[in-house]
């Protein structure tokens, strides 16, 4: 199954979600979640467009040190733009399963919906482990998209449309394995957090706005290959415009933080 492909296009409009007031609230806990320090040194694994790391770079202040990876260049590319001019700030492209950072060298590390898309998770924490030093701290966040409640006439139909979306992921539920997870890869797990992304109306300038409208692209370009023909796509589709129409659209999804020591 096709992944989704982080363009200069597709980082734009990942931007415009990471700019609704419900993600901008997220980022909020998940700085509290994390409590950077200045003169601390981050790790953001999965920078994307470095919304969360221009916040954490600011935090931690020029005597500090805030690194950024992410595998997508457009992404890189737009995070490195957004932090230009903090010197303690550095944007690469990186693999959050093979770290090119040395052992110890941060405070604290955070990844905010990106293992998710990890194949080999007890690689990509054991690296994590590596590169925090003895005390460091971690702030995962990630979905279960089967805590995903949005609202149809037609279930069945429903439920292969998100078939579709889950294939993309290399875990689409991650968050009900990460506790174990996380310990057997050397952590201590110090708190656990449930973070709703909740619209029980239609509002378009929120996550559930931005994510409605990146599932029907997706589902649109590999739908075939789930038995979803072109009729039953604009069948699906049109029916959430009619929702939307009737003031009935209903779209809510949990994401799961965890925050774990070295």
């Amino acid at each position: 199954m096709s992944q989704l492909t982080f363009d200069a296009d597709s980082a734009r409009a990942l931007e415009a979600i990471y700019m609704t007031p419900d993600v901008v609230a997220q980022r909020g806990r998940v700085i509290d979640l994390l409590a950077p320090a200045a003169g601390e040194h981050l790790l953001d694994v999965g920078v994307g467009p470095g919304l969360l790391a221009l916040d954490l770079a600011r935090l931690v202040g020029e005597s500090g040190r805030m690194v950024g990876l992410d595998l997508a260049p457009a992404m890189v590319a737009a995070a490195t733009a957004r932090l230009a001019g903090l010197s303690q700030a550095e944007v690469r492209i990186g693999d959050a399963a093979n770290l090119d950072l040395p052992d110890g060298a941060f405070d604290g590390a955070v990844s905010t919906q990106v293992y998710e898309y990890v194949a080999d998770m007890p690689r990509a924490l054991a690296e994590l482990h590596r590169v925090l030093r003895p005390g460091g701290r971690a702030l995962i966040l990630d979905t279960d998209w089967r805590s995903l409640v949005w609202h149809s006439s037609d279930p069945a139909r429903m439920d292969r449309v998100l078939a579709c979306w889950d294939a993309h992921l290399a875990d689409p539920h991650l968050p009900a394995k990460l506790g174990p997870l996380l310990r057997e890869a050397g952590f201590t797990v110090r708190r656990t957090e449930i973070v709703p992304m909740f619209s029980p109306r239609w509002q378009p300038v929120s996550y559930a706005g931005g994510m409605v409208r990146t599932i029907r692209n997706f589902v649109r370009a590999n739908g075939a290959r789930f038995g979803l023909d072109d009729a039953e796509l604009q069948a699906w589709w049109a029916e959430q415009e009619a929702l939307i129409a009737a003031d009935a659209f209903f779209f809510s999804v949990n994401r799961y933080a965890f925050l774990a020591t070295r």
